[in-house]
């Protein structure tokens, strides 16, 4: 990527499947909320597409 100066610097960057398992995988207690809210979210989801009425 181009920073603001005009300089490339190379980043690490991560899609959604690869952030959302960064997420599963952090230990500290203060992201269980995190994900259980993740977790509710995507049980939603699939009942959503079980059932296209509910959406």
């Amino acid at each position: 990527m181009t920073a603001p100066d005009g300089k490339c610097d190379l980043l690490d960057v991560a899609d959604m499947e690869q952030l959302l398992r960064i997420i599963q995988s952090i230990p500290s207690p203060k992201a269980e909320l995190f994900k259980l809210w993740l977790a509710q979210v995507g049980y939603e989801r699939i009942q959503e597409i079980e059932n296209p009425e509910l959406a």
